[in-house]
């Protein structure tokens, strides 16, 4: 973290919150810029962008942004505390393609992940709040995540982690994430549930600050198999999950039905809920917060939160995009620091070698463009 330690100057112990820009042909950097108008985010932390200035300086002329001033800097121990601070991790060729998925665009957005990842492990950044990508252009030989989630559990070293949506007090967990619709049942089992469950009351706990949470535990089947008419699943798996956790001295009650549940606003009474699949804990979710939900990864020794939307590619430059979500996942990365370094959380990760896309000199940029293996084209696709 940067430390300012100037007498007389109340920010004494600001943390330093990196930002990853994303797909560069969608909202990304029309949401970062807006964030970052407001001068009071320097009472809060230091934010440096890993991203492309050419592509930031494209924007600030969209947006009309002419006084928004970046300070361009090459590793982030230059970083000045009282200004937008900006680190290259592109090419000088990028070009903004509004509104399309494209190789460079891809490949741009994994280089400023990267190159992220390693200041972050190195404890250069507190945190980090990551832009939309396209899950498809960003795909290489090296990265076949799924979305971040799976990528930051895998630069962790850890197994199972949760996506964990927030807006205030409505935190909505899921236990089964991108997983085809097809194939959630078979993924439902009474040991991730539980997995989940710790998971989720942990963070509760650490990085929310909650005392002893009451978790809502949301069924698989409608009606929650109505006593096995429609499935047992509820009963041989979700139900015994439930006791599990509550005999490991968590809080969890259900399995509630998700219609009745969100219907008579029943979800108002827990500090969190664990939906079984992404559509059952996310439409709710969505509708509810009206796009100012936050998404943040549970269960990693590492800050990470990015807004609840995707890559918009359809709002692309019209400078209408609102920054709501992004706003508040930079916030709720400053709250988890803090709740986390008052409850003593001081949990480490590897240390790992820079890979090449995260290279800082001008030679290997050079060279890692030629490397990077291509991309094949794919469909425009949000979150």
């Amino acid at each position: 973290m940067i430390k300012n330690n100037t007498p007389g100057n109340p920010i004494t112990d600001k943390i330093t919150i990196g930002i990853t820009h994303g797909d560069i042909n969608g909202i990304s950097y029309e949401i970062i810029l807006k964030s970052l108008t407001d001068p009071r985010i320097f009472e809060f932390f230091t934010p440096v962008i890993y991203g492309s200035p050419k592509v930031a300086a494209y924007f600030k002329k969209v947006m009309k942004l002419s006084s928004l001033n970046l300070n361009h800097i090459h590793i982030i121990n230059k970083a000045n505390p009282k200004h937008i601070n900006i680190i290259n991790c592109t090419t000088n060729k990028i070009r903004v393609e509004l509104g399309k998925s494209t190789e460079m665009a891809g490949k741009s957005a994994l280089n400023a992940l990267r190159h992220a990842m390693v200041d972050l492990k190195n404890k250069k950044l507190d945190a980090i709040v990551t832009a939309p990508i396209n899950k498809n252009n960003i795909q290489t030989a090296n990265f076949k995540f799924p979305g971040h989630t799976e990528y930051f559990a895998d630069e962790c070293g850890i197994s199972d982690v949760l996506m964990l949506m927030v807006h205030k007090k409505l935190r909505i967990g899921v236990v089964t994430g991108h997983v085809p619709i097809s194939k959630v049942a078979e993924n439902i089992t009474t040991e991730k549930i539980v997995k989940k469950l710790t998971i989720m009351n942990k963070s509760l706990t650490e990085d929310f600050g909650i005392n002893k949470p009451l978790i809502a535990v949301l069924s698989l089947n409608p009606h929650a198999g109505d006593d096995g008419l429609i499935g047992d699943d509820d009963q041989k798996i979700v139900l015994p999950a439930i006791q599990e956790a509550k005999e490991a001295k968590i809080t969890a009650v259900g399995p509630y039905p998700a219609d009745g549940f969100f219907g008579t606003e029943n979800y108002k009474k827990f500090d969190a809920i664990l939906a079984m699949y992404h559509d059952q804990g996310l439409i709710p979710f969505k509708i509810l917060t009206n796009n100012k939900g936050v998404n943040f990864t549970a269960g990693l020794p590492i800050i990470r939160t990015s807004p609840a939307h995707g890559t918009a590619y359809e709002l692309a430059g019209n400078n209408i995009a609102t920054h709501d979500s992004f706003q508040q996942a930079l916030y709720l990365a400053r709250d988890i620091y803090k709740n986390r370094k008052m409850f003593g959380n001081n949990d480490e990760i590897k240390i790992i070698e820079p890979k090449k896309e995260a290279t800082t000199t001008i030679e290997a940029k050079k060279k890692q463009q030629k490397n990077i293996e291509p991309i094949k084209e794919q469909q425009k696709k949000t979150e």
